[in-house]
């Protein structure tokens, strides 16, 4: 436990130190802060159908600095150590290669998490200001926090997956990238295309992170994407796993 937490410790250190760190929650900051500043101007303009919470989390301000932030975080876990020769001198301590891919893991999850949790001091700014909630009733907000975990989850686990593979944090980005950018595409595709058929809908809505989110802004706690998300990041972090105990039997 100590080795895991001295790992874990090791990898947010990295992370804070970097100025990719300050970089992303900058961004996820002037984003979300502008993005919260028009949704209210817009509701101060009269009544409308949705929630605050539900227009703050479903605006493309919102899809684009989530997505964006996944590769920066974690184009740097594996890829840099591989360029700089710092992961050999790891595998020389008494660690084994899963705890190094859960302590990355982990370190980078926890840094995501950090970024989000000022977004929730919007809502309590709007109550005291506004004298009404940003949402009916509690699950509002609890199902909308517990989706963007699960999100997270997934997302840093792609991140992780494209670092692991190159010794370029460039290259490494832009695989994290793209693979986002198909997940992303593929969740709207229910939107786009018309005269779908009903299994095809189906099968869309469970790998459809916007409908997902339009659900749990509603206080809808589904099993479906909690399967959907946790699975797919064990999957991958297993993946992860098997690609560096492959390197390490390479070189």
């Amino acid at each position: 436990m100590r080795i895991l937490s001295a790992l874990i410790l090791r990898e947010l250190k990295a992370l804070f130190y970097s100025p990719i760190a300050y970089v992303v929650l900058g961004l996820v900051l002037a984003l979300s802060g502008l993005n919260f500043y028009l949704i209210v101007s817009a509701f101060s303009a009269g009544p409308t159908p949705v929630t605050v919470v539900e227009a703050f989390f479903n605006t493309g301000a919102f899809w684009f600095s989530f997505f964006a932030i996944f590769p920066l975080i974690t184009m740097r876990l594996y890829a840099e150590e591989f360029r700089l020769g710092t992961y050999e001198l790891l595998q020389t301590a008494p660690v084994r290669d899963w705890q190094i891919v859960f302590a990355k893991f982990t370190g980078a999850y926890l840094f995501f998490l950090l970024l989000w949790l000022p977004t929730a001091l919007y809502f309590g700014i709007y109550r005291w200001i506004a004298r009404e909630q940003a949402a009916p009733a509690l699950g509002n907000y609890f199902g909308t926090y517990v989706l963007l975990a699960l999100m997270g989850a997934l997302f840093v686990s792609v991140g992780c997956l494209a670092s692991v593979l190159t010794k370029n944090q460039i290259i490494a980005a832009i695989l994290s990238f793209v693979a986002l950018a198909v997940i992303f595409n593929f969740s709207i595709l229910g939107f786009v295309v018309p005269n779908l058929s009903p299994a095809s809908r189906r099968v869309l809505s469970y790998f459809s992170s916007v409908e997902h989110m339009y659900e749990f802004n509603r206080g809808i706690l589904s099993t479906r994407p909690v399967v959907y998300y946790l699975s797919g990041a064990l999957l991958l972090q297993y993946l992860t796993y098997a690609v560096l105990q492959y390197r390490r039997w390479k070189f």
